[in-house]
């Protein structure tokens, strides 16, 4: 099958695109509003980028909260959502004014550099300076979603997974966007060197 991205007619029930570029780690990313309302809400679209300095980048459909308030504030966290945490990520995604850590029975906990708080449970919590948004426009030119660049600036790793000098990715079950409804837990982890 082919189709026009532009006119999105793939006769599908839904948009395939999303079943395509899988599997995506989940940004589950914490911010602090003007006013010091705490925010926690999941973005699938998100990736790292750049090795020294590290960059982070996620996509937003829409200016949510979340982009608002690193754009006033110029910080936030990318927290690792894993398999033991998927249903209080999954609750966190609810449009809601209330704060999303009390909504979905999260502790907070304190950052170094950055004012927002972090999940306490999270086995990993990267904080993170604004660096750039990027509006992301359509054939017409009308901006709707946007990509948020961030600057990693402090890592948080839980002690229990580091193992022999190296972070134990599969102990830690990560999930990850598929399509759709669908998610995936990364456990099985295998080794190939380059040439």
């Amino acid at each position: 099958m082919f189709y026009d991205t532009a006119s999105n007619a793939h006769g599908l029930p839904l948009d395939p695109f999303y079943a395509l570029v899988v599997p995506r780690p989940i940004a589950w990313i914490s911010t602090l509003s003007k006013a010091g309302n705490a925010n926690l809400a999941p973005y699938s679209f998100y990736n790292a980028f750049s090795h020294n300095p590290h960059y982070v980048a996620f996509g937003s459909s829409g200016k949510k909260h979340s982009v608002t308030n690193i754009e006033d504030t110029g910080e936030f966290v990318v927290n690792m959502a894993t398999l033991g945490l998927a249903q209080a990520m999954n609750l966190s995604s609810a449009n809601t004014q209330e704060d999303e850590f009390e909504l979905a029975g999260l502790e907070k906990a304190a950052c170094n550099f950055v004012k927002p708080p972090r999940v306490a449970a999270s086995p990993v919590s990267l904080e993170c300076h604004h660096y750039q948004t990027v509006p992301l426009p359509n054939e017409r030119g009308v901006v709707g979603d946007y990509m948020v660049i961030g600057r990693v600036v402090g890592i948080h790793i839980a002690d229990q997974f580091i193992r022999e000098g190296r972070v134990d990715t599969a102990a830690m079950q990560p999930i990850a966007r598929l399509g759709y409804a669908e998610y995936a837990t990364v456990d099985d982890i295998w080794r190939m060197r380059r040439p």
